[in-house]
């Protein structure tokens, strides 16, 4: 996503228009989501994982030949759709599979670093393409993924699933409403603003890195593949770690320091004092971020019933999506408006509110358990 609205940017893309760009991945994953749980449960996690894969890389490898904006609406819808069915089956895989707390905790830090190890392969080849002589041939990148999509289904194919019982539509909807908890929808807060948070980095720091620090192309794309290798360390040692900690400290002692980091960067923007350290501070929060939405999930996640963990992983991925549609939409507007210097102080904001959202549910959870 990062890369796309760089490279759209230099086209005079307004980027108001590139901020709702992101809405047309995120919100279809909203409202597909619950869908998503009723064919899933129909196909089966594999079937449907399969049939998201392959969509998946059909879509990614026809997009280098269009070159209007609105295939770029088009295709985030379908990305997004895919990737909701994806990521139920993958949440639902992991907990049908593992029960105990701490080493699904260890199970989602591992699958997610897999994640953000694709994400560092991506920027880098797309990094180098974007700078090379052969720039203009950009979007044939994405061919990459169609080739990954292809080995994904051939591996993924070999392999035997246990698939969570199935239930009938009104099960469903009382399903639903045995969800609808205080304790719950601090939960689902929680996941709003820790998306929200992981967006306005994920998605802008290379547009913010050129734009406003003044850097080159490659290297702000190279800044987001140092945010992705600095997710990918924090979500390992985390995977290798968690059996040491209690949950709830490991994690308010990883937004902490995310806070920390945030006021270094700001006293550096202000005091102007080596102003080139944000260039390797603003990744550097990749490392504390990331531990955060696999130790929440797993802690809630570990506590649902089988049967219905892919209708409460709906619930995840809607508020996942809409947390990161409106930060997208946010940040665009601090570029639009060219009032960049309230970047990190924005963040540092999402970051306090997660923190007092996050005390109060760890404060309920234990009252619960205690009672």
């Amino acid at each position: 996503m990062g890369i796309i609205i760089l490279q759209l940017s230099d086209n005079q893309v307004p980027y108001q228009k590139l901020g709702f760009l992101e809405s047309f991945k995120d919100l279809p994953i909203a409202f597909i989501s619950l869908f998503a749980v009723h064919i899933i449960h129909k196909t089966g996690i594999k079937k449907a994982l399969i049939a998201a894969l392959s969509v998946v890389g059909i879509c990614s490898s026809i997009l280098p030949f269009v070159d209007v904006f609105w295939f770029y609406k088009v295709w985030f819808v379908i990305i997004g759709t895919c990737f909701a069915i994806g990521k139920i089956c993958v949440f639902g895989i992991m907990r049908n599979n593992i029960s105990n707390e701490k080493s699904l905790a260890k199970t989602m830090n591992s699958v997610e670093a897999s994640f953000m190890i694709g994400i560092f392969l991506v920027n880098i080849i797309f990094g180098w393409l974007i700078t090379s002589e052969y720039e203009k041939f950009w979007k044939f990148g994405f061919f990459l993924i169609s080739i990954l999509s292809g080995i994904t289904i051939f591996l993924f194919s070999k392999l035997t699933l246990s698939e969570s019982k199935k239930y009938h539509e009104t099960g469903m909807i009382s399903a639903l409403t045995s969800f609808l908890n205080p304790l719950v929808i601090l939960f689902l807060c929680i996941i709003f603003f820790i998306v929200f948070i992981e967006q306005s980095l994920n998605t802008w720091l290379p547009s913010f890195y050129r734009t406003h620090l003044k850097v080159d192309t490659f290297f702000a794309i190279q800044a987001s593949s140092c945010l992705a290798l600095f997710y990918y360390f924090g979500r390992m040692i985390t995977a290798y770690k968690i059996q040491k900690f209690s949950l709830s400290n490991y994690y308010i002692f990883c937004i902490l320091l995310i806070i920390t980091i945030l006021a270094i960067i700001i006293g550096i923007q202000h005091l102007k004092v080596i102003p080139s350290l944000n260039l390797y501070l603003f990744p550097l929060i990749g490392l504390f971020l990331s531990p955060l939405y696999p130790l929440i999930n797993s802690k809630m996640i570990a506590t649902i019933d089988k049967e219905k963990i892919t209708l409460f992983t709906s619930l995840i991925v809607i508020f996942s999506s809409l947390g990161s549609s409106t930060s997208s939409i946010i940040i665009s507007l601090l570029f639009e408006k060219q009032i960049l210097t309230f970047y990190s102080l924005y963040i540092l904001c999402a970051v306090f509110v997660l923190l007092l959202i996050s005390l109060l549910y760890f404060t309920m959870l234990r009252r619960r358990f205690i009672k």
